[in-house]
Order: structure tokens, then sequence, then C-alpha cells
């Protein structure tokens, strides 16, 4: 296996609680108290938002076990700076709620510069994955 410093666990435990604080104060409050029933996707995201707090307050403690959140972190990012910011910026569609969430996901940079790579490369690349049978 291969061995992650101490350091890079301490910055991984670091970047869950940022995650966990900054989806806690913003989220939460949404989840918890909304007046009128939200649009489908609205509640959706929000309840997907708020799992994503639970699970990377997790990762203060496991930081190395929940590697997941922050893979679901670069991927939904990616995706959505892809396949909606860009096209919207590209024809100048921006509105002031797809640029704030553009603002936030592109906060999303340090994600991939704390996941100790090698670590992930030995058990979740070169590892063999679990039997079938």
């Amino acid at each position: 296996m291969t061995e992650v410093s101490l350091f890079r666990l301490y910055l991984m435990r670091a970047t869950y609680l940022l995650i966990a604080v900054g989806l806690a104060f913003t989220i939460w409050p949404q989840l918890l108290h909304h007046p009128t029933p939200w649009p489908l996707w609205h509640g959706v995201g929000c309840s997907l938002l708020g799992a994503m707090a639970i699970l990377a307050a997790l990762g203060i403690r496991y930081p190395l076990k929940m590697l997941p959140v922050f893979f679901f972190e670069l991927i939904w990012k990616s995706i959505w700076l892809t396949v909606v910011a860009i096209p919207l910026w590209s024809a100048h569609q921006m509105d002031a709620d797809n640029w704030e969430t553009t603002q936030n996901c592109l906060m999303g940079v340090i994600v991939p510069l704390v996941i100790p790579w090698r670590y992930v490369f030995a058990n979740y690349v070169n590892k063999l994955g679990d039997r079938w049978r």
C-alpha cells in the first residue's frame, strides 16, 4: 500500500472540513427552512449537497476511506463546467445564478491538488477489484 504523508492527511481533512462547513452554512438552512415546495431539481440538488456535507464530515475522521467524496466533487463540477457553464459563457448567456454556480465550481480546483494520486492509482487503478463470486 502506498503511504500517505501526515501532512497530506491533514490537508485532506481541512478540505473535507471546508466542504462540510461550507455546505452546512449554505445548504442545510435551505433544507431545514423552506416555506414553499421546491421545484423538482432544486430539491434534488439541495438534498444531494446536504448528503455531501454529511459524507465530507465523515471524511474528517476517515480521509482515505472517504476519497470517493473528492472523486464525486471533482467529477460533478467538471461535468457542470463543461456541459453547462462553458456553453452558456460561449453564447454570452450567463445569468447571475449560473455565474455564482460557476464560481463555486471553480473553487473545486483545490480538490485535485489535495487528492493523494499515488494512493489512488495504487488502490483504485492498479489493485484488483473485489471478486464477483
